[in-house]
């Protein structure tokens, strides 16, 4: 185990048997209440791979903008992408986006906000309506996924 600024972060060899090669897989904790007590990890980088956990517009306080799509979209990228640059993943890397919303309507606030982050990167996306999150006042979550082999 080594200690980082955010938390813990695990060092672990897995095979990956459908490959048939050892791949070198890291666990970085975040700052989520959530993650200790359901135990998982905001990023795994595993091999040539780096993928954030579901994230959503929470801070310390609680549900950041309540009410707001757009905003909770922006918050919620901002502390997936933070999250992968602490692993050392720059924001140009990312190669997917999945977005869950608890009201489709929202359909173009969500959009704009993942224009504004990812425009200029373009990653595939996509985004579905789910009946609830977490928190009742959350209104988005978000699945970043990023390239970083050669």
């Amino acid at each position: 185990m080594i200690k980082s600024e955010r938390d813990v972060i695990s060092v672990d060899m897995a095979d990956i048997v459908a490959e048939g090669i050892a791949v070198l897989i890291t666990r970085f904790a975040g700052l989520a209440p959530w993650e200790t007590r359901y135990g998982y990890s905001r990023v795994v980088v595993a091999g040539d791979w780096a993928i954030t956990a579901g994230t959503t517009a929470t801070g310390v306080e609680g549900v950041l903008h309540p009410g707001d799509p757009y905003r909770q979209t922006l918050a919620a990228f901002r502390i997936a992408l933070d999250a992968l640059q602490a692993a050392g993943v720059a924001t140009a890397q990312v190669v997917r986006t999945r977005l869950y919303v608890t009201d489709i309507t929202s359909q173009t606030e969500v959009g704009r906000a993942h224009q504004e982050v990812f425009g200029r990167i373009r990653p595939v996306a996509t985004m579905v309506e789910v009946a609830r999150l977490a928190d009742p006042e959350h209104l988005v979550e978000v699945e970043v996924e990023a390239y970083v082999g050669s």
